[in-house]
């Protein structure tokens, strides 16, 4: 059943009613649900949370995006989270996502709900480094959620960059040890700002990122 006092917070930022969003994010959560049976798509732990632990945590992305924001790459995207859900949240002709994903069953679970939910969508089943980033749409967003540290992120990210590009990725607790580890490597701005569903949590928004030269 649909949980809409989870996602109400962010209802200013859909395109479209309120009513409409959640009842496609209740057929993305029915089809989570069918395909966890054959493919683990979110922890088994968290499935009967998704609408607080998976939804509201992706849609929180919303507050954070520009009014000209059209063109989204998410890495990594596994279950489709937190692409998905903005997908639905932002459903219009001006807003497109690219999704990349190398798992084949995984690539499969997320075409299958772009193509139910009539979603602008466009699922890569690849790895970031197989593809070539002039093939696609630069960026305005890059998201990413339980991918990788961020040393290793931002080596996956880098190429489709460009200097408009912002990437606003999801991290636990140990983002401080991240960004540690990755300043010796990788110059970027960031402003961190606390996550509404894990107290440990944060987004990391990251702009001008571009690679040091190690001596």
């Amino acid at each position: 059943m649909a949980d809409i006092d989870a996602i109400a917070p962010y209802a200013a930022h859909f395109t479209r009613p309120l009513a409409d969003v959640a009842a496609d994010l209740e057929s993305y959560a029915q089809l989570l649900r069918k395909w966890q049976a054959v493919q683990n798509l979110v922890s088994r732990e968290t499935l009967n949370l998704v609408w607080s632990r998976h939804f509201a945590d992706s849609l929180q992305v919303l507050p954070l995006l520009a009014a000209d924001d059209h063109a989204f790459l998410d890495l990594g995207s596994g279950g489709g989270l937190p692409a998905l859900p903005l997908a639905i949240a932002l459903k219009s002709p001006n807003h497109h996502f690219t999704l990349i994903e190398p798992n084949g069953r995984k690539v499969s679970f997320l075409r299958t709900v772009a193509r139910e939910l009539g979603l602008i969508v466009t699922v890569e089943g690849a790895r970031s480094d197989q593809i070539d980033s002039r093939e696609t749409p630069v960026p305005d967003v890059i998201t990413s959620r339980a991918l990788a540290g961020l040393p290793v992120l931002c080596g996956w990210m880098q190429p489709f960059f460009s200097p408009e590009t912002r990437a606003i990725l999801h991290k636990g607790r140990e983002h401080v040890e991240e960004l540690a580890e990755a300043v010796p490597h990788w110059d970027f701005n960031v402003v961190i700002t606390r996550s509404d569903t894990d107290a440990e949590g944060v987004l990391l928004t990251l702009k001008n990122l571009r690679s040091k030269t190690v001596s």
